[in-house]
């Protein structure tokens, strides 16, 4: 099985100022390609050949197979949950806000702590909110190609604080980066993550 780049759902102008073209252009069409790129010159005779992503990153073990399979399973998870500021639902409703006022007492407390985890990840990795096995909600943090995956989590957003993700356009300053994430998390799209 060839894995292949997905298209960003967007057009590479339409994240700007959040994201710009530019750090789009690097981020998906430099950084993600690579990690495609990397992952099908490494699975050809292995037991991962014909494996979908998903059960790649759930199976293979420790190294370089997984770490390019989690990190294209993990970008395009990213990506895929954006939309222009003008478009993406501003917060969640029903059953999710429900989730989450009961986990976290209210949608900006939730908003507050995960802004705090992604900020405290050390070095690169990614902040995440997901389904607990027990149906409850959690946010976590991951280093480098860490993914809820592993852990039979059921990931609903998350937020890449690799530097490639934000230092064209914020340099050092991750927390402002963060504050303007919100500005484009579309959460109909996490809505469904939730419902499916």
């Amino acid at each position: 099985m060839t894995h292949q780049l997905p298209s960003l759902p967007f057009m590479a102008t339409d994240l700007a100022p959040v994201l710009s073209e530019s750090s789009l252009g690097f981020h998906h069409g430099k950084h993600h390609q690579a990690y495609v790129n990397n992952l099908n010159n490494l699975i050809p005779g292995t037991e991962f050949e014909n494996m979908s992503l998903t059960d790649i990153v759930k199976k293979a073990p420790a190294g370089p197979i997984f770490n390019n399979a989690a990190q294209v399973f993990n970008h395009t998870f990213y990506f895929y949950q954006f939309k222009p500021s003008g478009q993406a639902k501003k917060r969640p409703e029903g059953a999710l806000l429900q989730a989450i006022e009961k986990q976290f007492e209210s949608f900006e407390k939730f908003v507050e702590e995960f802004s705090s985890a992604a900020a405290t990840v050390f070095g690169s990795g990614w902040a995440w909110l997901v389904v607990e096995k027990d149906g409850s909600l959690a946010i976590t943090k991951e280093s480098n190609a860490g993914c809820p995956l592993t852990q039979d989590q059921k990931p609903l957003l998350t937020c890449d604080v690799w530097e490639h993700a934000y230092y064209l356009d914020y340099q050092n300053r991750r927390p402002d980066y963060i504050k303007a994430f919100w500005d484009i998390v579309d959460w109909a799209v996490v809505e469904e993550r939730f419902a499916e």
